[in-house]
């Protein structure tokens, strides 16, 4: 039986490599990738958007990239039915739409963050 580590060697992987450091693109936060991505739920919540599309009544959370200024959205259907819902899981949407952010910027930009 192979370890992980010798099929990672075999593969051209470092086993010594040190962990890919990202940075937010809004302050001097730096962290691992799931660090970042707590960071920005936690600390810029203020840089998200919402908006109500007027014919659904569905509720979108809407991000703009700092670098490009590409705006993608994440809708929450549950918002409609459920007024509390928004409130209830409000850390939770807004690490979905930083998800989308980092791939974005991963993605799009080749930076990390």
């Amino acid at each position: 039986m192979v370890s992980i580590r010798r099929k990672n060697q075999e593969r051209g992987y470092s086993t010594t490599d040190k962990i890919k450091m990202f940075k937010c693109p809004y302050c001097e936060f730096s962290g691992k990738r799931s660090e970042v991505h707590n960071h920005l739920a936690e600390t810029h919540g203020d840089t998200l958007g919402v908006r109500v599309d007027e014919f659904t009544g569905h509720t979108f959370y809407v991000i703009t990239c700092p670098v490009c200024g590409a705006s993608y959205e994440q809708v929450t259907k549950k918002a409609r039915r459920d007024p509390n819902f928004v409130s209830e899981y409000e850390h939770e949407i807004r690490m979905v739409v930083f998800d989308l952010l980092l791939y974005h910027l991963q993605g799009e930009h080749q930076i990390d963050a």
